[in-house]
């Protein structure tokens, strides 16, 4: 607040600002506002889809501005990166980092033959916060599991069985490895998956299988995904379903992964909602999944985010 109001302010109830602040609940969307307007003047181009991705096209490159907030991230030709930072600082307050070495939580090593992408410093505070960092590491994220339904270690709550209560930290500790299983570990993806699903009953038996994941991360905390940078950029994907991994809820288990230089770039590993009759239904169930995902995204106005995004442009718009 400004000098000459701060003696006022007993007095005064609220006061109305010309411009937005920091600290507003509407800065962030206020700033979006005017970076996007100044983007789109210099022919970036993104789409409701995408709203924070400005991708500008020349004879001579391309680049690409992801935004995050304030953060930008910046990839494409040189020269056309080169335009775009002078362009940036011709017409905002702004420092230049140089190359992305930490970004949301990923940490962002170059070298001369490509780009690996890890996570070693969160996975150690997670393993701190859980006191799980001095555990003894195993070779595996899982136990096997028994084809004998009653004695399967991720069977659900039973009667006899006592729930965990508050004290348990399992939703916290299944965000965090949601966090890792969805951004570069895919090795636990399958897993973690697995084990959200008794977020809302979970037993002993649950929570010893999210210290199985812990102890698994103990040992391979430098694991990542490395980017070669004279790959061949082809888009390879794959699909599989395990059927009825599920038995006591009779359902089939969706898989697939998507790579390009062999490395992975998209995965995912979920139980499906449809009771499948068949390990071919069940399949085919996955490669349907499969192929939402690498399908440019469609129109579709009965999607749930078209409808948002329609809203927004409309109050862009003031209509």
């Amino acid at each position: 607040m400004p000098e000459d109001l701060k003696s006022k302010a007993k007095e005064i109830c609220s006061v109305r600002l010309q411009r937005s602040l920091y600290g507003l609940k509407q800065s962030g969307r206020m700033w979006y506002n005017r970076l996007s307007e100044y983007l789109l003047s210099k022919d970036y181009v993104n789409n409701a889809i995408c709203p924070c991705v400005f991708i500008k096209k020349s004879s001579s490159g391309f680049v690409i501005i992801a935004v995050y907030v304030d953060d930008l991230n910046m990839i494409g030709t040189q020269k056309e990166i080169d335009d775009a930072r002078t362009h940036m600082k011709e017409e905002f307050e702004m420092k230049d980092l140089g190359k992305t070495k930490f970004c949301l939580g990923l940490q962002i090593e170059h070298f001369q033959d490509g780009i690996f992408v890890h996570q070693s410093n969160y996975t150690k505070r997670v393993l701190k916060r859980f006191y799980m960092d001095k555990a003894t590491p195993l070779s595996t994220p899982m136990v096997n599991r028994s084809l004998d339904v009653e004695k399967d270690p991720f069977r659900p709550c039973e009667d006899n069985e006592e729930v965990l209560g508050p004290e348990v930290p399992y939703m916290s500790a299944i965000g965090g490895l949601m966090y890792l299983a969805n951004c570069t570990r895919p090795d636990i993806a399958f897993a973690t998956n697995l084990l959200a699903r008794y977020s809302s009953s979970p037993t002993r038996r649950h929570w010893n299988g999210i210290k199985h994941i812990f102890r698994y991360l103990q040992g391979s905390i430098d694991l990542g995904l490395f980017y070669p940078k004279n790959s061949k950029c082809v888009l390879v994907g794959f699909a599989d379903a395990g059927y009825l991994s599920d038995p006591h809820k009779a359902r089939s288990q969706t898989g697939y992964v998507f790579t390009i230089g062999g490395t992975a770039v998209s995965w995912r590993s979920q139980k499906q909602t449809l009771v499948a009759t068949s390990s071919n239904y069940a399949e085919t169930i996955a490669l349907h999944e499969a192929c939402r995902e690498c399908v440019a995204p469609v129109y579709d106005s009965s999607h749930t985010r078209i409808k948002w995004n329609d809203h927004r442009e409309r109050a862009n718009k003031n209509i």
